[in-house]
């Protein structure tokens, strides 16, 4: 493998690695530069809930490192998780009031998000080889599998509800009339 390759490689790894520790100190930092009023709340709380919405319902599916998960919303999305997490951005942005935090949003999803794409796809490619490449060709039928609580609770999307219910008594905290 060629040396730019591996770095390339290497700091892709790393920062979807640590795209969660990173995720919390833009957060408290666009919580700090926040500065919502009562319409930005209003017009990005629905955008929030439909991001958690949609996170939730792909991780009811979800069966990590087991399978090429199919059903739900893996249907139409590769990677509805991450989907999810762009709109929740967005709305979060949005409710902030702030366009720095909504630039600092999109950078922090952009740069995170395509790094955890990538070595995902590799991630999926090698465990599941064929499988995943007729999955992303359209190709592997839909299993029909039914959506479980227990298994959005089983990949933890619980914490993500949890934080957004503290950032959303945060930001409430913080209106400006």
């Amino acid at each position: 493998m060629p040396k730019w390759k591996f770095v390339k490689t290497t700091v892709l790894i790393r920062v979807a690695r640590l795209r969660v520790p990173i995720g919390f100190v833009v957060g408290i930092m666009t919580i700090a530069m926040a500065r919502p009023t009562y319409v930005t709340l209003v017009i990005g709380a629905p955008i929030v809930v439909v991001g958690e919405g949609l996170r939730i319902w792909a991780a009811g599916h979800l069966e990590k490192k087991c399978e090429v998960t199919t059903s739900g919303p893996y249907r139409w999305l590769r990677h509805p998780l991450y989907v999810g997490s762009s709109i929740l951005g967005i709305g979060f942005a949005v409710a902030t009031g702030t366009a720095l935090v909504a630039v600092a949003v999109v950078g922090y999803l952009g740069l995170t998000l395509t790094a955890a794409i990538k070595t995902e796809e590799a991630f999926l490619r090698e465990q599941f080889g064929i499988l995943y490449d007729q999955y992303k060709s359209g190709l592997l039928p839909d299993d029909r599998r039914s959506f479980s609580m227990a298994r959005a609770i089983r990949n933890r999307e619980y914490r993500a509800v949890l934080g957004l219910l503290i950032i959303a008594v945060i930001l409430w905290s913080r209106v400006s009339a």
